[in-house]
């Protein structure tokens, strides 16, 4: 009898029929003594549509609503049924008894292998590989420990309570909304918070109103000091007070009269986990989210480079310390060779920083592989991903910074005047990485770095120069794709009430794996727009918050939720439990939708008429800042994109071929007393004739 191995996707089945020695190889599957390796295509199976379960629900009608299916029902999808079928007659083969889910290691993947299992009807014994990278040796340990199936229904479950809410709550809003505006709008349980956040953030920015301020900096000579008052204020908001605070101090005699040393020791910042690595790919790559995901994706999947990508944990357990040196002697022939052979010239011992089993749910911290990496084989952006990773794997691994802190007060004209100062014993990790982690002693940037060794206290300076710098406050900074994903990572400051607070601080909006995508539903919809780096709201997105029910836009509720997706993974609830409240939640949104008296009225739309319905385009811009002209109308949706130099007709895009259809269609002259145009010739030489 024979194994069926069930993989993700094509390259990864390929990979593991490879290791399993399946010779046998076909489009679909290979075979060999043992196993049948076979895929999906990603999702082959998904939530069936409305229309699937009542004929009333093909219409968009605010009458309808809400649509709540007593059993959500599954369908295949149509453009991977092949794939299916294929899949459904292995399962059906007779000389196959066992079945070893190999999908993905995650929530995510236990859904696609689970509802095609549930489709197929297969009731034969079931394990699972569990690995975290895709090297032979991984695959090969994976199948020598393979888990129970049952070991995972839980995380199933929590992976179909996560995909039903999405589906009733998303569809139902969405269309309770457009139904109820006409326009084309779209809701969401984690896009419309996340979409609230940035356009709460711009509302700090737009009621912003600037204050100058005033500081006072000493200069002896050798070192700076500024000038702060009791309570440790070096800001003042009055500027003839900050004059006469200066002329008080300037030209005068100062005294130090008291020094503060202490040793200090900074820690390596933490290994990456996936919003980790895509922050730092936005803030030092210029990578979208998307990107950073995609790249690494391929790090992880074809060239074997790196661990598991989406993962939540930024640390590692205690069996995989002994894998360390090995690890670290697969990327020595990197530019960080020095530090590479630095650390394996020594006993490797990190601490909880790096390693602790009880931060580790289902995967580690993202970290390389045993496999040799040849940077030849990587694309630039590869490189340019995968050596942020090398690089925050081997400064986890490397001693704390050591450095001294100094702190001088001096007196000088009856005021008091600090400065700071360090000075660095052993540069430990930031020798390799300067740019992660935050020392203590930065508060000051301008004088953080002085050198303040050799000084007593009773020593005097004469003021040589005094400088009283006028400042301004600044408006909070627009949210970029690595400060929304700290957002969405940490919501809890957005909630002002202490116990739903400390709930959230294990929940977020969404998780690390779907975040990503996101931002790019925002963005595909035209309710945020990138200008550079930032996201900024559009005219749609500020007027759609303004009519989204209040419950929906809050990220307390979402966080929650997706913190009893986590508990429902963990046995600790019952997902029937919650998805009888997300059907409630359901029923209340849309009703308060129904009931709005709100308008949805976008400020900002182009003088241009949409050439299907009449109605105003609204201007958005795609990536490379071009403007395209989108029609909001439920019933229409025309869009007008800027031309391609390559196809000025837009004959590549089907959206736009079956818009022109329509309109020759509806300004073509479709009545009978039409001519062709030898016709028309003839009837003008009769006419001419008879003249």
């Amino acid at each position: 009898m024979k194994t069926i191995v069930l993989a993700e996707k094509p390259s990864v089945g390929r990979e593991l029929a490879r290791v399993l020695k399946c010779d046998k190889k076909t489009r679909s599957f290979c075979e060999g003594n043992e196993y049948i390796v076979t895929w999906a295509m990603g999702h082959l199976v998904e939530l069936a549509d409305p229309g699937e379960y009542d004929e009333k629900y093909k219409k968009w009608d605010l009458q309808t609503l809400p649509m709540l299916p007593d059993r959500m029902k599954h369908k295949v999808m149509k453009k991977t049924s092949n794939q299916f079928r294929t899949v459904q007659g292995i399962m059906r083969r007779n000389d196959v008894n066992r079945l070893i889910i190999a999908t993905d290691a995650g929530r995510e993947g236990e859904l696609v292998a689970r509802w095609i299992m549930a489709l197929c009807r297969w009731k034969g014994k079931t394990e699972r590989l569990w690995i975290s990278s895709q090297t032979d040796k991984a695959i090969n340990e994976g199948f020598k420990n393979l888990k129970p199936g049952k070991d995972y229904e839980n995380l199933f479950h929590s992976a179909e309570a996560r995909a039903e809410a999405d589906w009733l709550i998303g569809l139902n809003v969405t269309r309770a909304l457009s139904c109820r505006y006409d326009s084309r709008l779209s809701a969401g349980r984690v896009q419309t918070p996340t979409l609230a956040m940035i356009i709460q953030r711009e509302e700090e920015i737009d009621s912003f109103i600037p204050q100058n301020y005033w500081t006072i900096e000493a200069h002896m000579g050798s070192f700076s000091a500024l000038w702060r008052s009791d309570k440790g204020i070096s800001r003042l908001n009055d500027y003839d007070k900050a004059l006469i605070l200066s002329s008080k101090i300037e030209n005068s005699e100062a005294k130090i009269i008291d020094i503060q040393k202490k040793r200090k020791s900074e820690a390596p910042p933490k290994a990456y986990n996936l919003t980790e690595l895509q922050r730092d790919g936005n803030r030092y790559l210029g990578f979208s989210a998307k990107k950073t995901l995609q790249v690494l994706q391929g790090l992880y999947e074809r060239h074997k480079y790196v661990t598991y990508p989406r993962t939540d944990s930024k640390h590692i357990t205690t069996d995989m310390v002994p894998t360390l040196k090995e690890r670290l002697n697969a990327v020595v022939e990197t530019k960080y060779r020095d530090k590479v052979n630095d650390l394996l010239s020594r006993e490797i011992n990190p601490g909880k920083n790096f390693v602790d089993n009880n931060r580790v749910s289902d995967h580690h911290a993202i970290i390389p592989t045993e496999l040799k990496a040849d940077l030849r084989e990587l694309n630039v952006e590869e490189q340019q991903l995968f050596d942020l990773i090398v690089r925050r794997f081997i400064v986890v691994l490397s001693p704390p910074c050591q450095y001294e802190s100094i702190s001088i007060t001096i007196s000088a004209g009856g005021e008091k005047l600090y400065a700071k100062g360090k000075r660095t014993i052993e540069k430990g990790w930031k020798s390799i990485d300067k740019q992660s982690g935050r020392s203590d002693i930065q508060k000051d940037s301008d004088l953080a770095d002085q050198v303040l060794t050799d000084f007593m206290v009773g020593d005097t300076f004469h003021v040589k120069s005094l400088n009283t710098r006028k400042g301004m406050t600044r408006a909070p900074a627009r949210y970029n794709e690595a400060t929304l994903l700290t957002a969405m990572e940490n919501p809890s400051k957005f909630v002002a009430d202490k116990t739903l607070k400390e709930t959230i601080r294990q929940g977020g909006l969404g998780t690390p794996a779907t975040r990503a995508d996101i931002i790019e539903k925002l963005l595909s919809s035209y309710y945020i727009d990138r200008k550079g780096k930032e996201l900024v709201p559009t005219a749609a997105g500020i007027e759609l918050i303004k009519i989204v029910p209040e419950l929906l836009k809050s990220p307390a509720l979402t966080a929650q939720w997706e913190q009893r997706f986590t508990d429902i993974a963990e046995g600790r609830e019952k997902p029937h439990i919650f998805l009888k409240e997300i059907r409630e939640k359901t029923k209340d949104l849309v009703h308060s939708v129904k009931n709005s008296k709100l308008t949805f009225e976008p400020k900002n739309l182009s003088k241009k008429d949409c050439p299907m319905c009449g109605k105003k385009l609204m201007e958005i811009h795609d990536k490379k800042g071009n403007a395209k002209f989108v029609c909001q109308s439920l019933a229409c949706g025309y869009i007008d994109e800027p031309v391609n130099e390559y196809d000025p007709y837009n004959r590549r895009n089907k959206k736009n071929r079956g818009m022109n259809s329509r309109l020759v269609k509806q300004y073509s002259d479709s009545s009978k007393d039409t001519m062709t145009l030898g016709e028309m010739l003839k009837a003008q030489m009769e006419a001419n004739k008879k003249a």
